[in-house]
């Protein structure tokens, strides 16, 4: 097996869509948060990587595997996630879902409708903001608004990236039934600007991406820490956004990515809507069951 260890990281956290442990959230859960995510990247780009076979990407993800079990010692960005969850006693599940995605992203080139893709996600997205609530001590009563948050924002990935993952990677998270329901096939998303049809297919995801953030909006309200409460809601006015750019602009010839004076704006309206939804909470009167342990 070529070593994967050594593959170069393709970003930090500051260069994703979306605010991934930002001063909003309390410095005693920013540095679990950010082992996590660099055991995600790292094996978010073995998955992707062009220098390995697919036997290879999937070696390469047992070993991750391997070293955050205790198994093995390969895999150093493994080596933080594990020593988090020794320390606060968590369990590794939202790490092998992220796993199990990765993966599917290692051999599957191709979904067969929107359910399909959900599924996928709830693999590759779902697993994070579960974490993330794990590690703030929240209820699994928020679980279901926040795997739809996610999903969405995994989404949102997809179809900003959705000619740069076809020609790189041969892989198109576009669903295969809608494409044929407009006459098209996944060589569309290789011109320089989207066919009619094929923003037809965009637009309409995009919309039922709309109707997960509405869902994943239900979170605020069940938040129990306060700057975890902020955080979501600059990501949902974020992803908010980013989701109307998708419905008015063409990602194969045009930006849909938010610029960082956009991105700060946006953020501070989202933080603003968040202060509100504090306002309006009922006081606490008892403490929430945590899914600490789980």
């Amino acid at each position: 097996m070529k070593s994967v260890d050594a593959l170069p990281q393709s970003k930090t956290h500051r260069g994703e869509n979306f605010p991934v442990a930002s001063r909003l959230i309390a410095a005693e859960h920013r540095a679990p948060i950010l082992a996590y995510y660099r055991f995600a990247r790292g094996a978010d780009d073995v998955a992707d990587s062009p220098l390995l076979s697919p036997e290879e990407k999937l070696e390469g993800l047992d070993a991750f595997e391997a070293t955050l079990l205790g198994r093995s010692e390969a895999i150093e960005a493994a080596k933080p996630l594990r020593e988090v969850l020794s320390a606060r006693g968590l369990s590794p599940r939202h790490a092998l879902d992220l796993l199990r995605a990765f993966r599917m992203d290692a051999v599957k080139k191709r979904y067969a409708s929107w359910e399909e893709l959900m599924g996928y996600c709830a693999l590759s997205a779902a697993p994070v903001g579960r974490f993330v609530l794990t590690v703030h001590g929240e209820s699994e009563a928020t679980w279901p608004a926040s795997d739809a948050l996610c999903s969405a924002l995994q989404v949102i990935n997809h179809l900003q990236d959705c000619r740069d993952d076809y020609r790189a990677r041969d892989r198109v998270y576009i669903p295969q039934d809608r494409l044929a329901a407009f006459g098209i096939g996944v060589e569309s998303l290789d011109a320089a600007v989207a066919c009619p049809a094929l923003r037809e297919v965009l637009k309409d995801l995009a919309r039922e991406t709309g109707s997960l953030i509405d869902e994943g909006l239900g979170l605020l309200p069940l938040i129990e820490d306060f700057r975890l409460r902020l955080e979501i809601a600059a990501i949902a006015r974020l992803a908010r956004r980013l989701d109307a750019l998708l419905l008015r602009r063409d990602p194969l010839s045009e930006t849909v990515h938010l610029r960082k004076p956009a991105f700060l704006a946006w953020s501070l309206v989202g933080i603003v809507e968040g202060l509100l939804v504090s306002l309006r909470r009922p006081p606490r009167t008892a403490a929430h069951p945590t899914s600490a342990r789980r």
